[in-house]
């Protein structure tokens, strides 16, 4: 007779600070998406930015009737992360800008235009697969690794921006390894702090103020003393942001999205417009999990949705409960076809898409956020569900 043993593992999950270079290009793109959308809600977007020691590249393809100001936003998204001090190596007055904008191929554009009298049929901006994930781990329906690894960066940022750590810098990475034991959060094992900081503090007082100001009071009920910390572990992070590392829109996708729990379908949000279904079906996914958990249905649910370029209807539904459903699985796929928007044109409209929101998705995670209210995070179609 085999006896029942443990299943134990460790599981991580990472986190950036939004001075981080890719983050800094992610906020950039956005920024400049939202800008459009204000005055042109059918603007299209698919912008991609670079910086590196004072320069910031911008290029793309967009489509708006709108005007928008490529420096003046650029330096305003910046000054707002924090490099506003020439000593950074990388600051918001003197940074360089360069732009290469041109308008959205037409090819491309004639798949996804919608027709007015029609508008639902609108077409997917691109093929490609997404998925969505929800679980029981936390109340916002994430995994436990992501939420504190999120936790601890807006963390670091609150305390550089209130003057609690007058000496921290923008850029910055936390990491955060959990025990799991028969797939349950049993403890925090390891927490890993990257913090960019000033000269004007010694290694042992950086170490002390980020376990004392950052790690405790995110970590509250997790904490305990046996957990491993590494805080600024090569000793000094003085160099930081663009000039330290150059930073490109788009490479923080598992960031974005779960912190490598669950499956990934390789596009990234960023300065895309929500006729791209790499944005816009992420976001429909999401919403369909977490919709699905909190109607107690599973408590862990992940779907993969898919569609070809110019066709508005998924080519393909997949969801996968990991047998923690209490309905099989093609059972629930049928109520996520009755109960769900899946075409593009539906979800831009039931999830009210057109809005200038995404520049705060750019940092921190676009799912299971606390600090902000996004429309895919809601929880509508609960009782629906339920019945």
């Amino acid at each position: 007779m085999i006896s029942q043993q443990k299943d134990k593992k460790l599981f991580t999950s990472e986190s950036v600070t939004e001075g981080h270079p890719d983050k800094v290009c992610d906020q950039i793109s956005d920024a400049i998406y939202d800008d459009m959308i204000r005055q042109d809600k059918y603007s299209r977007s698919a912008v991609e930015t670079f910086v590196t020691t004072g320069l910031v590249f911008v290029a793309g393809e967009v489509r708006t009737k709108g005007y928008v100001d490529i420096q003046n936003i650029v330096r305003r998204t910046i000054k707002r992360i924090g490099y506003d001090k020439s000593e950074y190596g990388f600051c918001c007055d003197d940074v360089g800008v360069l732009s290469a904008i041109h308008e959205q191929s037409p090819d491309i554009a004639q798949g996804v235009d919608e027709n007015k009298a029609k508008s639902k049929e609108i077409g997917a901006g691109d093929q490609g697969l997404m998925f969505g994930f929800a679980c029981v781990e936390t109340p916002e329906l994430m995994p436990l690794t992501i939420s504190l690894a999120h936790q601890l960066t807006r963390k670091l940022a609150e305390v550089r921006k209130n003057g609690q750590l007058d000496y921290l810098r923008p850029d910055g990475k936390s990491q955060v390894t959990v025990e799991y034991e028969n797939e349950k959060p049993k403890k925090v094992d390891t927490v890993v702090i990257a913090a960019h900081h000033s000269d004007k503090v010694t290694t042992e007082q950086l170490r002390r103020d980020i376990k004392a100001m950052v790690i405790r009071p995110v970590l509250g009920d997790w904490y305990n003393e046996d957990i491993k910390f590494h805080i600024n572990a090569t000793g000094r992070f003085i160099m930081g942001g663009p000039p330290a590392d150059t930073g490109l829109t788009g490479r923080k996708i598992i960031v974005d999205t779960y912190g490598g729990v669950g499956a990934h379908g390789g596009g990234c949000f960023s300065g895309k417009d929500i006729t791209k279904v790499d944005r816009s079906a992420s976001y429909a996914a999401r919403y369909i999990a977490k919709n699905i958990v909190a109607a107690g249905i599973a408590e862990r649910c992940e779907l993969q949705l898919a569609y070809a370029i110019g066709v508005s209807e998924p080519v393909s539904i997949m969801v996968n409960t990991f047998g923690t459903g209490k309905i099989e699985n093609g059972e629930l796929e049928d109520l996520i076809r009755k109960n769900f928007p899946l075409k593009p044109g539906d979800i831009i409209e039931q999830l009210n898409l057109r809005q200038p929101i995404y520049e705060k998705t750019a940092a921190y995670g676009h799912f299971g956020r606390t600090d902000v209210e996004f429309p895919w995070e809601k929880l509508d179609k609960v009782e629906a569900l339920k019945q």
